[in-house]
């Protein structure tokens, strides 16, 4: 008897006949002899009509108040699964994050989830349950209730099948899988059999939406397999698993791009011990992300700092960036929010020389400049104008030809 985690999200559960079909959907694989866990979202749109509510009674909800709001939204949706169930002639039994013990730090709206009793869920197995969880909740352990976050449910469902061993972890979702690249940009993007937590970690830290970041990480740190399907088909997903050899031998595997980026240059800043702190501790006490880092030195003892932040907070930073060169005696600031950056990503490139050069020859026959790069082990980062994101992801997937099968999916 195999344990099996499944987590679908709002636009499966988003009305009472896509409840219903879920619930058969996860009958069938109960019926074969495995113990379920189900992790629901929210039906699609409620959190936004809470968030809506919840500016409608303050201009900066207050953050526990705000927790409990937005967390009655999955109570909705496994309450009326689990009735589903019932309906259908099965036992199911609905359980919120604090009544599972979901423990979580106390960090409102963006919680950490640091530990889960799993007796609860056990218990009901025993006696024969589908065990459906809200997903996106936690509880401190003070009995605050606290939510993780957009995307929240992906890491729950992984956490819970870390915590009971489970032999997988489907996610389902209105895709089928993970692809080589944005299918609605390039019409040859392929879906992926096999991808590394390595490779998803990245991809989803550099904007494909498939997968929360957090839950990846989950993954990885225990080993969970993730089987990424569509909850409409049938079809065989992306397994997001470890690595092996064969994943090595592909120099690259997807290319991926963010639009939600601002560019921000400093120049003529004092190149002094403590200048680059005086610059970026302000933005990070905005809670505003930097990214990308670049710095360039100047004769005369000056350099020009450029970074990226999240498009969202571009003005906040702008705002924080005219203080802080007012301080430090740089000579201006300037802004540019229409960038995207555009990512090859691999656990390949460890083995493989020359495709850093290759990405940028490739840019440089379509005539797109870069302004940044960033690298790390298994992905070169590019930030180029906007206006040619389209036309730098077709490319680069060509260059690499992601569109071909490869010998993993060839040997599975």
């Amino acid at each position: 008897m195999a344990v099996i985690v499944q987590k679908f999200g709002g636009t499966s559960v988003a009305d009472p006949d896509k409840i219903k079909a879920v619930a058969e959907r996860v009958m069938k694989v109960a019926k074969a002899g495995n113990d379920m866990v189900v992790v629901l979202s929210a039906m699609s749109g409620e959190t936004n009509k809470f968030v809506a509510l919840a500016h409608a009674m303050q201009e900066h909800p207050d953050p526990r108040e705000f927790d409990m709001l937005l967390s009655s939204g999955e109570q909705v949706t496994i309450s009326l699964f689990a009735m589903a169930v019932k309906a259908a002639g099965m036992d199911a039994i609905s359980l919120l994050g604090d009544q599972v013990k979901i423990i979580t730090d106390d960090s409102h709206t963006r919680a950490r989830i640091l530990a889960i009793d799993t007796d609860e869920i056990e218990k009901h197995h025993a006696s024969g349950k589908i065990v459906v969880v809200a997903g996106f909740q936690g509880v401190t352990s003070e009995k605050n209730i606290t939510t993780l976050g957009r995307g929240g449910s992906d890491t729950t469902a992984v956490a819970l099948a870390a915590a009971l061993k489970a032999d997988a972890c489907e996610i389902f979702t209105d895709v089928d899988g993970v692809y080589t690249t944005d299918p609605n940009m390039c019409k040859k993007a392929r879906k992926i059999d096999k991808i590394s937590y390595d490779e998803m970690l990245e991809l989803a830290s550099l904007g494909a939406k498939v997968l929360d970041i957090r839950s990846v990480s989950f993954a990885k740190r225990y080993k969970v397999p993730i089987h990424v399907r569509s909850t409409f088909t049938d079809t065989e997903g992306t397994w997001v698993v470890e690595e092996d050899e064969l994943m090595e031998s592909l120099p690259v595997s997807g290319v991926t791009y963010n639009k939600n980026e601002a560019r921000i240059t400093i120049s003529k800043v004092p190149d002094t011990p403590g200048t680059a702190s005086k610059i970026f501790t302000p933005i990070s006490d905005a809670d505003i992300v930097v990214d990308v880092i670049i710095q360039n030195t100047r004769e005369g003892g000056l350099t020009d700092m450029t970074f990226t932040v999240p498009l969202t907070d571009y003005e906040s930073a702008m705002e924080i960036v005219k203080k802080v060169c007012a301080d430090i005696g740089a000579e201006r600031f300037i802004g540019d929010p229409d960038i995207a950056k555009i990512s090859i990503v691999g656990v390949g490139m460890r083995n493989h020389s020359a495709i850093a050069s290759t990405m940028f020859q490739v840019l440089a026959n379509e005539g797109i400049n870069i302004s940044l790069i960033s690298t790390s082990e298994i992905k070169v980062s590019c930030v180029i104008a906007e206006k040619y994101t389209e036309l730098a992801v077709r490319s680069l997937h060509d260059a690499f030809e992601l569109d071909k099968t490869t010998p993993l999916e060839e040997r599975s």
